[in-house]
């Protein structure tokens, strides 16, 4: 079977299969390796991206240089919908966080697809939708949290941590510096506040995992505000 199929790509699902290689044909397949930028923030581009294979991360960077993370976007996921939508500018990069293959469709065909098929514009809009409530709780965490509180909430978002939960697990454990460029903070800001975290007995780190053995605390230090 040829990798080059939009089969896994979940906007399209709803999709006959006559209209998904219809699609397939129209679009310009790439394999990227780590560590390669797809797309620059500065590009004129309006292509959208299915990721058919891979993961990639939406990243910019500060005046300083300092790469700030936005996402990481799975295969079956697509990026680059803002440009096609409106013609702008990219609002951001795009980097191969692993070996990757994705599909480009340009902007008139992808404007074409939500035209002739309602569930695919629907599905844009609720996604669309979920990243403007995100970036409204990005702001106000920025906003309204020190930097370690800012380590406490990214701990129980990247472990998928419920009210109900008394443990969680986050594997693999994100680099220091991976989770300080999706909170806009630093590395070293990162290592002391899982350090504290682990003298308080409230994770415990095994290898590339990293056990929250306590939920209830650290929810208690995140609403708290404790930053020592």
């Amino acid at each position: 079977m040829s990798e080059q199929t939009l089969a896994g790509i979940g906007i399209l699902a709803g999709l006959t299969a006559a209209d998904r290689e219809m699609l397939e044909k129209r679009c310009r397949w790439r394999r990227f390796s780590a560590g390669e930028q797809i797309i620059d923030r500065t590009a004129e581009s309006h292509d959208v991206y299915f990721v058919v294979r891979g993961v990639v991360r939406v990243v910019n960077y500060a005046a300083s240089g300092r790469e700030v993370s936005f996402a990481d976007i799975a295969a079956g996921e697509y990026f680059g919908e803002l440009a096609a939508l409106d013609g702008q500018r990219r609002s951001a990069a795009v980097v191969a966080s692993a070996p990757t293959l994705t599909a480009a469709l340009p902007s008139p065909a992808f404007i074409e697809l939500l035209a002739q098929q309602p569930h695919v514009a629907l599905a844009l809009m609720r996604r669309l939708a979920r990243v403007i409530r995100q970036s409204t709780g990005r702001i106000m965490t920025l906003s309204t949290q020190g930097t370690h509180q800012r380590v406490y909430a990214e701990l129980l978002r990247a472990a998928g941590a419920t009210q109900d939960d008394t443990r969680a697990t986050i594997r693999p454990l994100p680099t220091h510096a991976e989770i300080a460029a999706r909170i806009s903070t630093t590395r070293e800001t990162v290592a002391r506040a899982l350090a504290d975290l682990a003298r308080k007995k409230v994770v415990r780190r095994e290898g590339r995992a990293l056990h929250i053995v306590d939920v209830a605390r650290l929810r208690e230090l995140l609403d708290a505000g404790e930053e020592y």
